[in-house]
């Protein structure tokens, strides 16, 4: 059986529990407890990658794409219909490679719990593979060991074990098996538990299996990584536009049918008008655009060494509106540093940090490491200078560590530890409240703090010894450079950046306050409080919070959904096994470039630079990227509705059809298809980290934009109705649709020149108009070539006739028409936003 709650239990009652002893396991018992609980393993979900691959078809925009495809089978223009579903299949197979990727996230933390083991079965000791260990067997751990199973300690030797892995906590944790704790106790205070997936630094240790496999602690965060990630704000955005858009058209569609089968027309001309409408009415060019500026986009962010896993996860960027981040290694450097020294006896400070202390070559304890840092070259000549007779390893039960050195031919014993155990044994009473004010002053700053002790050395018994308290030391893990100009960046853009750690409160809000993220008034909130709220306190909780400390895996992740059911774009920073299921459930989980292989496999994009500014800078990126699939929408949208408006207008006026079903696909890809893919090139028009994130639902097509949409829509439709009412009037009817057929062109690429500033008019600055993106003049000259060539060459396929003089007048006063009203407009619009900002 599981053992329940075996850390509060005595080790005799636990292995009683488990039939098991100190001698291990027998061989019968290990087959029969193998049949009965499984591997210890995480048991991977099985895919159907048929299935998998064809769900990368559901959605609107690739259903509009297929009847895109469709139609253009009808009208028998079959290279334009394969190309779509070329497109479509080439989304499709990224999306599926890039689900296969993220399968790798499980396969990744598999790797974890797989490695050998010293177990004890019937009194002798076996290397095994960890997937064949059972609860109740005797595993030996020893430095270097990965734990491959939830371990109550038997015996502990100086045994300390990295944690953070699964607590997220930077500092090693030292273990101590004579510890009885109560129910209910928290992972992160498990001292008398080696948990599945954590690393021995330290020691040696002994302890009973009390769960593998899916029963262990590790595997339940693992579990949580199957879970289905968000729809990015991208694709939530674009199926609300797709389904409102199409709605809309097809409303248009059939009224205008009804209207047509009302004057009498033939059944093959409203079949062939619908076509035409449709045909007009489908964006077609809109998904290869938004792919070709997240691509773009994605290959930008690269050179800054952010990497994206999950293409639309470029734009998530532009629409995050909290920031959880972790602290040791995104916003700190993940290395002690002291930074602050109380000295009673500056020599012997110095000293005791030398010799109490174990670190080689740089490497070691993160205390250690950082002493000797902190004394540069003295490290080594007090060591030299000083030879060592004995090392005390730390003791968990007195909290301190020593050693006994010669000095000037005296043995003496210097300690370092905890200052309420090294008050034990000292002698200088009088200094204690001075040592504590000053001790309680650095922990108030968030710093670690660990006392200094010299005395005379009599014996090996520690109870005994008496010593003197030289000094105190302060250790921090320093802000990376540019992380407090980067929240305050985030700030002031709307961005909220709180902090998720599994280190202590104090010094959690100590960092957070340094770099701008606590302020007066915030909250900092434990994972201990977080068990003791409901999801209704968590909620009304969650404005005040820019701080959660000593929190857990499955604390994280809810924060995550608390934040998400707030209506709130979340971006979660992970390196660690135990951010996987918060990577997992946000909108946009980052992976640390030096983190563990399930973070990064989980993430949807990866930082190469480990510094939360990147995080902060890859948003700005994010949100020009956003802005030009805005623009980029306007401008698909307006030259799909001005088709529709004109041949509905020339139906109700009892027109013939202004336009042929090839012409519409003609103006579609030499006037559309020729501009559009010039968008991603867009450069920022304007500082987009000045004003807060857009909500999902008026991200692309807000009320603003929809009346701009109609808005140049109408101008262009309407003008072209009037150029082609007179020119039926005064000419054939070929001629008349031959000359508004490249009227219609022209006026779609002076709509695209207006398109590609939102805020500012064409004509207020000309230089920054034309540089803003000198890639569509490119388009134009393209398009011009493409459509000379439909007029000139093949007038029998496209039903042009050479342009006359009036044509040209014409089609030069509908440009000025458009260019003019949409100029107009755009002024208005400049001049009301400054008079509502005086």
């Amino acid at each position: 059986m599981i053992a329940e709650y075996p850390y509060s239990k005595t080790i005799e009652s636990l292995t009683e529990e488990l039939e098991t002893s100190q001698e291990g396991l027998s061989h019968h018992q290990v087959k029969e407890k193998l049949l009965h609980y499984g591997p210890n393993e995480i048991e991977e979900k099985r895919h159907n990658y048929f299935v998998l691959f064809m769900t990368q078809f559901k959605s609107p925009l690739v259903y509009i794409l297929i009847i895109a495809a469709v139609l253009s089978f009808i009208l028998h223009n079959l290279h334009e219909g394969l190309l779509i579903l070329v497109i479509v299949f080439i989304n499709a197979s990224i999306g599926f490679w890039q689900e296969l990727k993220a399968l790798v996230s499980i396969k990744s933390l598999k790797k974890f719990t797989q490695s050998k083991t010293q177990v004890k079965r019937e009194n002798s000791t076996y290397a095994i593979p960890s997937s064949e260990l059972v609860p109740g067997d005797v595993v030996i751990l020893s430095e270097g060991d990965v734990i491959p199973a939830d371990i109550r300690l038997t015996e502990t030797h100086g045994l300390i074990i990295d944690e953070s892995v699964l607590t997220g906590e930077s500092v090693p944790v030292q273990k101590d098996a004579k510890l009885i704790l109560p129910e209910g106790t928290l992972p992160y205070e498990l001292d008398n538990m080696a948990l599945s997936g954590t690393t021995v630094t330290k020691g040696k240790g002994e302890g009973v299996v009390t769960a593998t496999g899916q029963y262990s602690y590790f595997t339940s965060i693992a579990t949580k990584a199957v879970e289905e990630s968000p729809d990015t704000p991208l694709s939530k955005a674009l199926t609300h536009f797709s389904k409102k858009h199409m709605f809309m058209v097809l409303f248009v569609i059939f009224i205008t049918a009804l209207l047509a089968f009302g004057q009498g027309r033939e059944i093959i001309e409203i079949i062939y008008l619908v076509i035409a409408e449709l045909v007009s009415a489908v964006p077609e060019g809109l998904p290869i655009v938004v792919t070709l500026v997240l691509t773009i986009g994605a290959m930008a962010l690269s050179v800054k060494k952010v990497y994206v896993r999950h293409l639309p996860s470029v734009e998530t960027l532009g629409s995050t509106t909290v920031i959880a981040s972790d602290k040791t290694g995104t916003i700190t450097e993940g290395k002690l540093e002291v930074e602050e020294v109380f000295s009673l006896h500056e020599t012997f400070t110095q000293t005791i940090s030398a010799l109490a202390n174990e670190s080689v070559a740089g490497k070691g304890d993160p205390l250690d490491t950082a002493l000797a840092r902190w004394l540069g070259s003295e490290y080594k000549s007090i060591r030299e200078k000083y030879p060592r007779v004995n090392l005390y390893p730390f003791d968990s039960k007195f909290r301190l560590m020593a050693s006994s050195n010669i000095v000037q031919k005296e043995h003496k014993i210097f300690v370092k530890g905890a200052l309420e155990s090294l008050k034990e044994f000292a002698l200088n009473i009088d200094d204690f409240e001075k040592l504590q004010r000053e001790h309680n002053s650095m922990a108030s700053n968030g710093l670690r703090v660990i006392a200094l002790g010299v005395g005379e050395y009599n014996t090996d018994d520690i109870e005994q010894w008496q010593i003197e308290i030289v000094g105190l030391v302060g250790f921090i893990d320093l802000p990376k450079d540019g992380v407090k100009e980067a929240v305050t960046l985030a700030q002031n853009a709307g961005v909220k950046v709180m902090m998720i750690t599994g280190d202590d409160p104090l010094t959690a809000a100590a960092i957070a306050e340094l770099v701008g993220i606590y302020k007066q008034g915030n909250r900092v909130v434990t994972g201990k409080e977080l068990n003791d709220m409901d999801d209704e306190t968590l909620t009304t909780l969650l404005p005040q919070v820019s701080v959660w400390a000593r929190v857990l895996p499955e604390h994280k992740y809810r924060i995550v959904k608390a934040l998400q059911k707030k209506g709130e774009i979340v971006a979660v920073t992970g390196d660690g096994v135990n951010d996987v299921p918060a990577l997992k459930a946000a909108d946009l989980g980052i992976g640390m470039g030096s983190g563990t292989d399930a973070a990064k496999a989980t993430a949807k994009m990866v930082l190469g630079n480990n510094n939360l500014s990147v995080i902060v800078d890859a948003i700005k990126q994010g949100r020009t990227i956003a802005g030009n699939i805005r623009k980029s929408i306007y401008f698909l949208v307006s030259t799909s509705l001005d088709e529709v408006i004109l041949i509905t207008g020339a139906i109700l006026m009892a027109l013939p059809l202004p336009l042929y079903p090839v012409q519409i696909l003609w103006i579609n890809l030499v006037a559309d298809s020729a501009l559009d893919k010039t968008f991603p090139f867009l450069k920022e028009e304007e500082d987009v980290m000045k004003k807060p994130p857009t909500k999902i639902h008026e991200h692309f097509l807000d009320k603003v934009q929809l009346l701009r949409v109609f808005y140049a829509a109408l101008v262009i439709s309407m003008g072209s109705l009037f150029l082609y009412i007179w020119m039926i009037e005064h000419y054939s009817k070929e001629c008349a649709i031959s000359t508004l057929f490249t009227c219609f062109i022209i006026a779609t690429w002076i709509n695209g020149l207006q398109s590609l500033k939102e805020h500012e008019p064409f004509l207020k600055n000309i230089k920054r108009s034309l540089q803003i993106n000198p890639y569509i003049f490119y388009g134009i000259g393209i398009g011009s070539a493409l459509q000379l060539t439909a007029i000139y060459i093949f007038p029998d396929i496209f039903h042009t006739e050479p342009l006359n003089s009036d044509s040209i007048l014409m089609i030069t006063l509908l440009a000025l028409w458009v260019f003019g009203m949409i100029e107009l407009r755009k002024w208005g619009e400049y001049w009301w936003r400054i008079h509502q900002t005086k």
